[in-house]
């Protein structure tokens, strides 16, 4: 594992070339990559979690931003590697845990098989990949059902998803997930996120959503309103989503 810094930003390596997660030292609870920020986007459809759950920690960046931004949230990040959380903590901000945070040093896959119904997310987050890059660690229809188990009724989750394993992987969490999926656009890095949806219909006017999504725009300093106008325009929404 290592650091590399340009241009005041922080960037974390798995041994590899590939970007793992970075941090602006300067301020630590932004949202650094565009394909996590559009891992925000959950909150155009459920936008008061009580609980998120993140499967894989990497510099942080969502944990911090969420526990920064979303106050009366609880958050819950499973981290499989000892090594990447004690870097979190020393070299990205991380904070401790207490009432509102945990960290858990546990696999994904495992940590999702033992979860009770009380424990389930209004959120999942999911951003599992290994040194190597190629592709999701956990990459099976089995284990995007074990994703919408985890899930509240109704809940949301995003997976991102890098490079030419898009399409496998889009295919597997569509058929967990009934095919109530929407795919965002693909960013500078390379990634796009697939939203998906568990529990009632979403159901909601783009009036109310454009509405929303100025609203977190001003709070959150980013684009959330072309968040929405992209994935509109790349799902081919009509003026009324339903899914």
């Amino acid at each position: 594992m290592t650091l590399s810094e340009e241009n005041g930003v922080r960037y974390l390596h798995f041994g590899t070339e590939w970007i793992q997660g970075g941090m602006r030292i300067a301020r630590p609870w932004q949202l650094e990559l565009e394909y996590q920020r559009q891992m925000m986007a959950l909150a155009l459809f459920l936008p008061r979690p009580a609980r998120i759950l993140q499967l894989g920690l990497g510099a942080a960046a969502l944990t911090k931003f969420c526990y920064r931004h979303l106050p009366d949230t609880c958050i819950t990040a499973v981290e499989l590697s000892a090594e990447v959380i004690e870097v979190a903590h020393r070299s990205f901000a991380l904070p401790l845990d207490d009432d509102r945070l945990v960290v858990a040093e546990a696999d994904a896959r495992d940590y999702l098989g033992t979860l009770r119904r009380g424990e389930q997310a209004d959120w999942l987050q999911v951003d599992l990949y290994d040194a190597a890059a190629r592709g999701p660690v956990h990459d099976t229809t089995a284990f995007y059902r074990l994703c919408r188990r985890a899930l509240r009724r109704p809940g949301v989750a995003c997976f991102n998803l890098f490079g030419g394993r898009f399409d496998p992987s889009f295919r597997a969490i569509a058929a967990a997930f009934d095919d109530r999926v929407l795919t965002g656009p693909t960013v500078d890095e390379g990634n796009r996120i697939v939203y998906a949806f568990s529990g009632p219909r979403f159901d909601e006017s783009s009036v109310t959503l454009a509405r929303r999504a100025t609203r977190l725009e001003k709070a959150w300093h980013m684009p959330v309103t072309q968040w929405l106008a992209e994935l509109k325009r790349a799902n081919e929404l009509p003026d009324r989503i339903r899914i």
